[in-house]
């Protein structure tokens, strides 16, 4: 299995609006692998401007948003390729895309790394953060996964949010289980919504 970093990925649109979205990049070889599944925006920017940055958020809520359909986070211009980085990250990386192996379901847009810049101290870990970041993708998954597998593991996923979440982790949790709870019925929420 490849190692998989989670991180917020912002493209250029061909107009050059920004996209905004949490992806799992792939460390391959000596490459960084981006694989969205089709339709995605991201292809279609990539395809005009072939051109990324990765961003470590320091707010877990900028995952839980973006996923959520809360995609407007401070950025900052990138410092070696055309487009905008998440601004309140620990770090980021900008990458030029070297090779694209094509595909009808889930092309891979091999980058080169052109930039890569720490911005802030990271201290620790927050059990909550990654609870967040597990239901995040949970969420995204709904039409994929059976619905009591989604309530067992968002259960399991509350433990680590009830124990050690902050303001900003209960917050964005809070925007997951809403999600969920759309899509599943009042049955799927955890907390109330007084709890958060």
């Amino acid at each position: 299995m490849p190692l998989i970093l989670e991180t917020i990925v912002t493209t250029l649109s061909p107009e050059g609006e920004l996209h905004l979205v949490p992806f799992g990049l792939i460390a391959e070889d000596d490459a960084t692998v981006l694989a969205p599944f089709r339709p995605s925006p991201t292809i279609r920017n990539l395809e005009a401007s072939p051109y990324f940055a990765a961003s470590s958020p320091r707010d877990v809520r900028v995952i839980a948003g973006a996923v959520t359909g809360r995609r407007d986070w401070p950025t900052l211009p990138c410092d070696a390729i055309p487009g905008r980085r998440l601004a309140d990250s620990f770090g980021h990386a900008e990458y030029e895309v070297a090779a694209v192996e094509e595909d009808a379901t889930r092309p891979r847009f091999r980058g080169r790394t052109r930039h890569v810049a720490a911005h802030a101290p990271f201290i620790g870990y927050n059990r909550a953060q990654g609870a967040v970041l597990e239901a995040a993708i949970l969420s995204t998954r709904l039409h994929m996964l059976e619905p009591a597998k989604v309530l067992t593991e968002m259960a399991y996923l509350a433990i680590a949010v009830a124990k050690t979440a902050g303001p900003r982790e209960r917050e964005a949790w809070g925007w997951i289980e809403d999600k969920v709870a759309a899509a599943l019925g009042p049955e799927a929420r955890i907390f109330g919504r007084e709890d958060r």
